[in-house]
């Protein structure tokens, strides 16, 4: 070998081998026979467990097994005196093993498992080397001997370990511990350069229920597509992660604008609650969204997954397929709900709920000819209840399916009083709906009251198609062969499918009050969807009901529009049972239209107290009301219109506002900047002030890293006198300072 002349074929390499290792042997009694040796040296190369190279002192190929040099670009022929290096690529920045390889063989150093990547091979191939130089008996340097394995299995098998530690092997998302990091790196990162992050908690409604009806590979089946629609979505705007079961978590980067955020959080519900297909099956579900924003809400990630969890509990408390935004009081709600949950229990037991019963009338004649039965609760503490807030805490609380007993049983007691043929509408839950002892419920309650049937009718959602089974349809025939009547409940509001109003035998659709609201608005198109529901409703014989009529421009809308019934304050508010059985006591009750002319925007009333700045000072006022334009408040006197405020409605909300119009201690305010929806039937602002300002300008901040002092304090006597005098100190014999 001192001459280091290529080798063609490997009984030549180990001929020159053996001649070696028998005229090195050392003469003892038992030595290792030469023969024995090459033999098992060319079985382990025609094993194909391992190979070996050599090289001149070029860093040429002088030898290589022909096993994997065809893998490496053809035989062993074709690469001898070929440059070692070119055999593999040049490896990604960031792999300095293989990136050392050419220096390695530059500085003549010996190495032992170097992985390098096959350049020619078709398919990725991975091959650990080792290699030590080799010399002659004056020390000069010949080239290099050495061996060889292919790790490409065990390089896989390595990648598919640490992608499984990072990814969901579901959905292909990142998971839980992935998302962790990131969003750990990325919180400590901006907090540094005091940007902000906002992060999503997404739960999916009704899935359970999905997965014991069609079973669990229905389940994956429909994670997966959940999974690609949020990409879709969120697009390249943030990074989307499954911590687990039906919960997927989102991280948006340099995002605080909760208009943005809220447009985002309902494009989600709203794509997520469309149809799936799933093994043949057209399944629907719903999702819930919490949203908390750093800093704002939360420093490291620990505390905004909290904060965003908060707001996924209220979001999933007041209803569903909504969103929420954190605020600080949430934690105080949720104990709120906890207490409420335990009163409910007892309320249901004791009978301590009511009925209230709102009248569905004709739209041509004006007469009354039923009504919907809607349950209240007067707590003794805090009084009426919202079912908004009480009838989601009985579904979490499996309350739902004894409340929804009683409610029929106590609208068909009521209604068997009542002079005349005036039907009863019972609002039927999807959990109610799926249970096989529904239809005996029903039997019951219209046994017990002597109540006919065809007085009965059962207001359902589009929550029941959820899952279409053979189930869905023997309870829909089970019932309408009790000759009670099936009312399809906020039609429009789901994704609707023409399809089973072909199958369920429906016999009216309510038609939902959004999109009555702004129909008389130009431009809209809802009264072009009116007209369609009431013909396709017509094509079936179905009667239709416009619900949430407020207004009288949306009654005349409704009524040019051949809807057949109405249902909303332009008739009646919900009335107690004693008040219907006066005004139905000669067995007809008819009831003219009342109402505003037009729908003005939705406007809060409230009581809440805020505080005003102008120029130097702080007022404390009350806002009456308040819409996304702008609010009626209370607390100062005798304001020009055309004075500027900001409104600091707390937690970084403030609000720029301008004086419309003045009267003694109410003002008119409009706001410069429009509020947004909280997700929850109120309002928010847009942006906040971060709280890294606010310390600036001299203000404790509670949410801060420990150590952070506000760089400057308000000096308090360089405040001027102020303009405006509050109604606490102001009479009408004592002067408005000027």
């Amino acid at each position: 070998m001192e001459n280091a002349e290529p080798f063609h074929d490997t009984r030549g390499f180990f001929d020159k081998i053996g001649s070696r290792i028998g005229s090195q042997a050392p003469a003892v009694a038992h030595h290792i026979n030469p023969t024995d040796a090459l033999l098992l040296l060319q079985n382990y190369e025609e094993s194909e467990q391992g190979w070996f190279w050599s090289t001149d002192a070029a860093g040429n190929l002088t030898y290589i097994t022909e096993a994997i040099a065809s893998v490496l670009g053809g035989g062993s022929r074709a690469l001898l005196g070929k440059s070692m290096v070119s055999l593999f690529h040049k490896t990604a920045e960031g792999d300095a093993g293989s990136r050392t390889l050419p220096f390695i063989l530059t500085k003549k150093m010996k190495f032992n498992s170097l992985e390098v990547k096959a350049a020619a091979s078709q398919d990725e191939c991975w091959l650990s080397i080792s290699g030590r130089p080799h010399h002659d008996r004056s020390g000069n340097f010949l080239g290099f001997r050495g061996s060889g394995i292919d790790v490409t299995a065990q390089r896989r098998l390595s990648l598919d370990t640490a992608r499984l530690a990072m990814f969901d092997s579901l959905t292909g998302l990142a998971n839980r511990a992935s998302m962790a990091k990131k969003l750990e790196t990325t919180l400590t990162a901006y907090r540094q350069q005091k940007r902000t992050c906002a992060v999503m908690l997404v739960d999916l409604d009704r899935f359970k229920q999905i997965n014991d009806t069609l079973g669990h590979p229905a389940g994956d089946a429909l994670l997966k597509q959940v999974a690609e629609r949020l990409l879709k979505v969120v697009g390249q705007g943030g990074e989307v992660c499954r911590l687990g079961g039906d919960e997927f978590q989102i991280m948006l980067p340099d995002c605080d604008d909760r208009g943005i955020l809220g447009d985002l959080a309902s494009k989600i519900i709203g794509s997520l609650s469309q149809p799936y297909s799933v093994e043949g099956n057209r399944c629907i579900i719903g999702a819930s969204v919490g949203m908390a924003i750093s800093p704002f809400d939360g420093l490291t990630s620990e505390d905004l997954v909290k904060s965003a969890d908060l707001a996924l509990y209220e979001a999933k408390g007041n209803g569903r397929g909504r969103f929420r935004f954190y605020s600080k009081d949430m934690q105080q709600s949720a104990e709120d709900r906890r207490l409420l949950e335990e009163d409910l229990r007892d309320a249901i037991a004791q009978g301590a709920l009511e009925l209230a019963y709102q009248p569905i009338v004709n739209a041509k004649s004006n007469i009354v000819e039923g009504f919907e039965a809607l349950v209240r609760w007067n707590h003794p503490e805090r009084g009426h209840i919202s079912p908004g807030l009480f009838i989601p805490i009985a579904e979490d609380a499996n309350l739902i399916w004894e409340l929804g007993e009683w409610a029929i049983r106590q609208a068909c007691a009521d209604a068997a009083k009542w002079p005349g043929k005036a039907r009863v509408a019972v609002n039927v839950s999807p959990i109610q709906f799926a249970n096989d002892l529904f239809p005996g419920v029903i039997d019951a309650a219209l046994g017990a009251s002597g109540l006919a049937s065809e007085r009965l009718e059962l207001e359902i959602t589009e929550g029941v198609f959820m899952a279409e089974t053979n189930e869905t349809n023997a309870m829909f025939q089970a019932l309408k062969g009790r000759n009670v009547r099936l009312a399809l409940d906020d039609f429009g509001t789901g994704y609707s499918s023409l399809s089973y109003l072909q199958t369920a035998p429906f016999d009216k659709i309510k038609i939902d009050q959004s999109f009555v609201r702004g129909a008389t608005e130009p431009g809209s198109r809802n009264g072009a969807i009116i007209t369609a529901i009431v013909a396709l409703a017509e094509a079936l014989g179905m009667d239709t009901t416009a619900e949430g009529i407020e207004t009288l421009d949306e009654f005349e809308l409704i009524r040019n529009l051949q809807v057949s019934h109405v249902q909303g304050f332009v008739y009646s508010k919900a009335v107690s049972q004693q008040v219907l059985l006066e005004n139905l006591e000669d067995g007809q009750w008819k009831i003219e239209p009342s109402g505003p002319a037009h729908h003005r925007n939705d406007r809060l009333s409230m009581y809440r107290k805020v505080r005003m700045i102008h120029e130097n000072h702080v007022y404390s006022i009350v806002i009456r009301n308040l819409s996304v334009t702008g609010a009626l408040i209370d607390g100062l006197y005798d304001v020009p219109v055309g004075t500027k405020f900001v409104i600091d409605f707390g937690e970084g909300q403030l609000a720029l506002a301008t004086v419309t119009r003045s009267n003694g201690s109410l003002q008119g305010i409009q706001f410069e900047t429009r509020l947004v929806s909280d997700g929850n039937g109120g309002l928010c602002t847009s942006r906040r002030v971060s709280p890294y300002l606010i310390a600036e300008a001299g203000l404790d901040v509670p949410n801060l890293p420990a150590g952070y002092v506000p760089t400057t304090k308000i000096e308090r006597d360089s405040l001027s006198l102020p303009a405006f005098s509050t109604v606490a100190d102001w009479t009408p014999t004592k002067a408005r300072p000027k």
